[in-house]
């Protein structure tokens, strides 16, 4: 049984397409069957993973508002084990559109329940914000992964995405819990990007991953190739982060009912 993890935040900017891309691949690279439902209408996940997104007819659009089966949407990608369910422009006009539909929260776990048991792991890259898109992927995990950017403001906004968290759970998805949150684009060179650490660790405790992701030009420059980091450049720092990312992330749910 796979474990379905939503990236949220609604804050843009903060690492969440670089981690769902490069957690996912360095996943499937300790031999994870992995699945990433890219749910943002950027499709910053789909082109990432080296998907033309125009050349696409049907995206996760079509599984959400026209109930087409999730597995004619699978596309393959570069990296053994790793699948992507894509997403286009069309996906834009989705948060209207589902506003109208039946059952509008729960479409995406009713559109994925039969490729679940496919996978050991599926992460669902959310846009930034809390609309319909994003409580689709809430009321579908198991947990949720918050990156925060190690930047000024970077709590800003964390309370509002908790307590939706919390209103997913009582009302639609009580199993869902708080993976943790990572943070991103740590600068060692600045006293800012600690003071954020420090801060971050005080609110969240131990819900806070050890892993940080360092500020990279490398990890910044793998989407415009079409590649996640492990294949862009497999020795680099940022690699290395998200490897021990992946690493925690097994650790956190070996002893959870939901895994597996």
């Amino acid at each position: 049984m796979g474990t379905a993890v939503a990236v949220a935040n609604q804050k843009g900017g903060v690492g969440k397409t670089t981690t769902c891309v490069n957690l996912g691949a360095c996943l499937a690279e300790r031999g994870e069957q992995v699945l990433i439902v890219d749910i943002d209408p950027q499709g910053n996940a789909t082109s990432g993973l080296g998907i033309e997104r125009r050349t696409l007819t049907q995206c996760v659009y079509d599984l959400l508002i026209n109930g087409v089966e999730a597995g004619e949407l699978l596309k393959e990608t570069e990296v053994q084990g790793l699948w992507l369910l894509p997403a286009t422009i069309r996906l834009a006009g989705g948060e209207v559109e589902l506003a109208t539909l039946p059952n509008r929260e729960t479409r995406l776990k009713e559109g994925l329940k039969h490729l679940v048991p496919s996978f050991d792991w599926i992460l669902v890259d959310c846009p930034p914000s809390l609309g319909l898109l994003t409580i689709n992927a809430l009321t579908f995990a198991h947990a949720v992964l918050v990156p925060i950017q190690c930047e000024y403001y970077a709590l800003e906004g964390l309370g509002q995405l908790m307590t939706t968290i919390t209103m997913v759970r009582s009302a639609l998805n009580p199993r869902l819990e708080l993976l943790g949150v990572l943070l991103t684009m740590f600068d060692p060179r600045t006293n800012l990007s600690q003071q954020v650490v420090d801060e971050v660790r005080r609110v969240f405790q131990e819900k806070v991953f050890r892993s940080i992701i360092p500020r990279s030009v490398r990890l910044s420059e793998a989407p415009s190739y079409g590649k996640p980091i492990t294949l862009y450049e497999g020795t680099s720092k940022g690699a290395q982060a998200y490897r021990e990312l992946a690493e925690e992330v097994l650790e956190r749910v070996h002893d959870k009912a939901w895994s597996r």
